[in-house]
């Protein structure tokens, strides 16, 4: 997801700074001072660095300044958003807001909400979650780390140059892609799979090299799309979701009133965060519109088409996640009748 990509600043430091700044603990007892750093590699503006910040003063308010705990938003702790695991694991970091499908190398379940048009809607998103959060749970576990909460970036459209009324009108579509699955789905949709990074993808659409990119309201903002194309088209083609994670070597040193405190904090919070995921897609929806783009749902023949095409993508993209994995889709699926 292009708005998740990290700065330039983030790239640009060390994870030896992270190691020695990330994590400070001041030595006497229950009554000590911690600080706990939260690695966030989003820019500082966007929602989810946002509501790492209102949850990082929420413990730390609610603990009397026991916990300190601080948002480090735009990559300044050094740890790149597809590594945002491992430095948790490895102690690197001891608390990061990170996107699961970005560190599926670290258990390929992570990257279930990748599926073409597996979920349909927010609400749909729940069910998915209540059959796959214990399995990223433990995934996480695995690796030497606890999830505190799950929020999901807001809705995905197709942003083209021309209308959309059939699936005809997809046909030789020059799209933008990301990897092999995002390949294989654009071909069974007649489109023409474009691989390209975030920073070519202005250049492409305005030579004509490029007709058309699956992303967020977000990302079309922050780039201008409205430069280069005049639709926008809602399909929640894909979902991603973010997790607040903690070193469990470091939870395991808190005393057990801060674990509850931090605990029955995330649960709190966590509604009012997919409710600013939900507002952030508004606002940049409005300012899509507000600068000329026609912005409308995809014609549901179209979406049921498109289903249809990609639906035996997954159960092939699931099977190396593991039996537990294809159960929790089969739940899933049950559930919500697909």
């Amino acid at each position: 997801m292009d708005q998740m990509d990290i700065s330039s600043k983030a790239r640009r430091m060390g994870l030896c700074l992270a190691a020695g700044a990330a994590l400070m603990l001041a030595a006497g007892g229950a009554g000590a001072q911690t600080k706990l750093e939260i690695s966030v590699p989003w820019g500082p503006n966007e929602f989810h660095s946002l509501n790492a910040a209102a949850f990082a003063k929420r413990i730390s308010d609610e603990t009397k300044g026991q916990l300190q705990v601080v948002s480090r938003p735009g990559g300044e702790l050094g740890v790149k958003a597809n590594e945002s695991v491992r430095a948790v694991a490895d102690g690197v970091v001891p608390m990061a807001d990170l996107a699961l499908f970005q560190n599926a190398s670290r258990g390929p379940a992570m990257a279930v909400e990748t599926l073409p048009f597996l979920v349909n809607d927010y609400e749909q998103l729940q069910v998915l979650h209540k059959s796959f959060r214990p399995l990223w749970d433990g995934i996480l576990s695995k690796n030497n780390q606890k999830m505190l909460y799950v929020v999901p970036w807001p809705k995905q459209f197709f942003f083209v140059k021309k209308p959309i009324q059939t699936i005809d009108d997809l046909k030789g579509l020059k799209m933008r892609s990301l990897d092999r699955l995002t390949t294989d789905w654009i071909n069974r949709l007649g489109m023409t799979p474009v691989q390209l990074t975030n920073l070519e993808i202005l250049q492409a659409l305005g030579s004509g090299m490029l007709e058309g990119v699956p992303t967020s309201a977000g990302t079309a903002v922050a780039q201008k799309y409205w430069d280069f194309m005049k639709y926008g088209y809602e399909t929640n083609h894909i979902w991603a979701s973010n997790v607040m994670t903690i070193n469990l070597d470091v939870w395991k040193k808190l005393t057990p009133a801060q674990q509850q405190t931090i605990e029955r904090v995330a649960k709190e919070m966590e509604p009012g965060f997919w409710e600013n995921s939900k507002r952030d897609h508004q606002v940049k929806v409005a300012e899509l519109q507000k600068n000329g783009m026609n912005i409308q749902p995809m014609p549901r023949a179209v979406v049921d088409e498109m289903r249809q095409r990609t639906t035996a993508l997954w159960e092939l993209y699931t099977k190396p996640m593991g039996d537990d994995a294809l159960k929790a889709l089969a739940q899933y699926r049950s559930a919500i009748g697909k």
